[in-house]
């Protein structure tokens, strides 16, 4: 029964019976007094007092949350952050132990998505093309590709290492029966023999085990002990892409060498 209804029935009462009381119409309708008083002096119930909402207990650190959520948007999926991690991270960089588990849990559920799709429309709104301008001999792009050949008369799968100068377009291609970081030394080792230098600025990589050994937050990556010793000793820089399809495009021609 609404509060209009109650109002009504109050004041249909007191019609039919102008000498019941107050206090009887309390106890029939399990109403107070002032609430009986307020429908016999009006038909339409005052609006009701709008109730504040409970204040979070993650109110004090709600910000920081979500600023570990946003790092997860573009971070590999292994890497982010768990309730574990982020209750201890409170913790220890906030000093903050007053929420539990469970309401980090809630929290999280609630606010990831929101979260995600809030980079997800940010992104949509600055994507384009930029094209890139290279100077002579000054970057280059290096990749592996499967690729097929006839060995004693039978058709195996070999690995293609290229190395292609942004500027240019020429290429250096050499074929080996795996990856390993044998293979990925010796195809740089033969791609400045044949082009005669090494370009002055940097070479382009995707997240190649025999360079990376992981990969951090952005573009930092921690590299094998042999390749920073390579590289230094030929005194040229890497260019890490972005893993996956998002950095796809920032070595697009050997992509399609």
């Amino acid at each position: 029964m609404s509060r209009e209804e109650i109002f009504e029935r109050v004041r249909r009462d007191r019609r039919v019976d102008p000498s019941v009381s107050v206090r009887e119409l309390a106890r029939r309708y399990g109403l107070g007094r002032p609430t009986v008083r307020a429908a016999l002096n009006g038909a339409v119930p005052a609006p009701r007092k709008p109730v504040s909402p409970a204040r979070s207990v993650l109110a004090p650190v709600a910000v920081f949350i979500d600023a570990m959520l946003r790092e997860d948007v573009a971070a590999p999926r292994k890497q982010r952050h768990t309730i574990e991690r982020i209750q201890r991270r409170l913790a220890v960089e906030r000093e903050f132990d007053g929420a539990s588990y469970s309401s980090i849990r809630d929290y999280v559920a609630r606010r990831r998505p929101q979260i995600v799709a809030e980079a997800r429309a940010g992104a949509a709104h600055v994507d384009g093309v930029v094209p890139q301008v290279h100077a002579p001999g000054a970057e280059a792009e290096v990749d592996f590709a499967d690729v097929w050949v006839r060995l004693r008369g039978e058709l195996t799968k070999c690995r293609l290492f290229t190395l292609r100068l942004s500027f240019s377009g020429k290429a250096i291609h050499r074929v080996f029966a795996s990856q390993a970081q044998e293979a990925f030394l010796e195809g740089h080792v033969e791609a400045f023999r044949a082009l005669g230098g090494v370009p002055t600025r940097h070479i382009r990589y995707d997240n190649l085990k025999p360079a990376v050994k992981q990969v951090c937050f952005g573009r930092n990556r921690v590299e094998s002990t042999r390749w920073v010793a390579f590289r230094s000793w030929y005194g040229f820089d890497p260019f890490y892409c972005m893993p996956g399809i998002e950095g796809a495009h920032e070595k697009g021609g050997v992509e399609h060498e």
